[in-house]
């Protein structure tokens, strides 16, 4: 069971990405965080596997976030979610220590997707932002 933390300022979109990830059988959401602070605590308290990691949350962000996670774990996936498709986010993300970027425009079945490819040790970027390329 592949153990996930979503990390978004938007409640709506917590709960939505919630209800389609416990859909997968594969897949068990352990926590969902209002910012980055409560990502980063969730991630030292429960170790998850993988991390949706909103790019612009308040009061830390998400590539903040990450640089953070990155401090006392290389294990946990993260993967940016965000409404940006500029390079500068997706770059800024990797260099934080991301392993992939969905925009909040990809279908649940494409975030599940990346979910599975980051935890085979691949970068996953959703189509939107391979089709800018």
């Amino acid at each position: 069971m592949i153990k996930v933390v979503i990390a978004d300022d938007h409640r709506l979109v917590r709960e939505a990405w919630k209800l389609v990830l416990n859909r997968d059988n594969r897949l068990s959401v352990s926590a969902i965080c209002e910012n980055g602070f409560r990502a980063v605590e969730a991630c030292r308290n429960l170790h998850p596997d993988v991390v949706l990691m909103d790019i612009n949350m308040d009061p830390m962000n998400g590539i903040e976030a990450t640089k953070a996670i990155r401090e006392f774990s290389q294990d946990i996936k993260i993967i940016g979610i965000s409404v940006h498709t500029d390079q500068a986010y997706i770059n800024a993300l990797m260099k934080a220590g991301g392993n992939g970027y969905v925009t909040k425009n990809s279908s649940g079945e494409e975030m599940i997707g990346a979910i599975i490819l980051v935890m085979e040790g691949k970068q996953y970027f959703c189509k939107e932002i391979s089709d800018n390329d």
